[in-house]
């Protein structure tokens, strides 16, 4: 027997490698199973049928959050909300067709996520994305173009309303949103990933949507704080003007 040894045929070093396949494989177990805490079980069309997959879920588990109270995971959540689409076909997962106003639908490139209603937050607790006008001792660089006063124009040259204040995000200090007040009724919010400010013309130029359409844009609960969902639901409505703005651009490129 060679030294070192237990046995003819099993020896430390094999001992060693067979603890740490089984730790792997636990972890691996463990880590699979933690991942399900969110999103499963998955969304399907067939009654009466749980997709889990293996392994299932873990027990579910409370955590605190930063900013107060808990969430538990994984959790019951509610019914999938109802959204203005049918399916092209009878068969599970086929595709969904907009119908009515396909930028606010909430299927394809207008879907959003269901959000929290609260609005994001620093590690302070202030809320993050603010317009200036709440925040005097913020101002926009005075060498950059300053587009409150400009015009917001759409895609086919008509103007949708005039910029009023610009949303800024206290943590990265980067303009997120321009605040639109229409012609007529309440004031919008303006994905500034979006928008294009034309000095020389004065305007905010958007090419996602026509001018009449900023009409339709989702609209604050509160005028001077944006929640998460708001969020998402405003930038899915300039998202799906990306195809949906006008007939054309759902039509072959070439």
């Amino acid at each position: 027997m060679e030294t070192g040894a237990i046995t003819g045929y099993i020896d430390v070093a094999q001992i060693a490698l067979y603890v740490f396949w089984l730790f792997f494989a636990g972890l691996v177990f463990y880590l699979r199973r933690e991942d399900k805490r969110e999103g499963y079980p998955l969304v399907t069309e067939r009654a009466g049928v749980r997709l889990d997959g293996f392994p299932r879920p873990p027990a579910p588990k409370t955590y605190l959050l930063p900013h107060g109270g808990t969430v538990t995971a994984p959790r019951v959540d509610p019914p999938q909300p109802s959204f203005d689409a049918v399916p092209l076909a009878g068969w599970p997962g086929a595709p969904l067709q907009p119908i009515g106003n396909a930028m606010l639908a909430g299927t394809g490139p207008a879907a959003y996520a269901l959000r929290a209603e609260v609005p994001d937050l620093t590690e302070t607790g202030e809320t993050r994305i603010v317009p200036l006008r709440l925040i005097p001792d913020h101002y926009l660089d005075e060498e950059s173009p300053d587009p409150r006063g400009m015009t917001a124009v759409g895609a086919d040259g008509v103007a949708g309303g005039v910029v009023t204040d610009v949303w800024i995000d206290r943590v990265e200090l980067v303009v997120r949103y321009f605040e639109v007040a229409l012609s007529a009724g309440p004031s919008v919010l303006l994905s500034a990933p979006m928008a294009r400010i034309d000095t020389a013309a004065n305007a905010v130029r958007v090419q996602s949507i026509l001018g009449a359409q900023f009409a339709d844009v989702p609209l604050l609960a509160n005028p001077d704080q944006v929640t998460l969902r708001e969020e998402d639901q405003v930038q899915a409505y300039y998202g799906g003007g990306q195809l949906y703005a006008t007939a054309s651009r759902l039509e072959p490129l070439l």
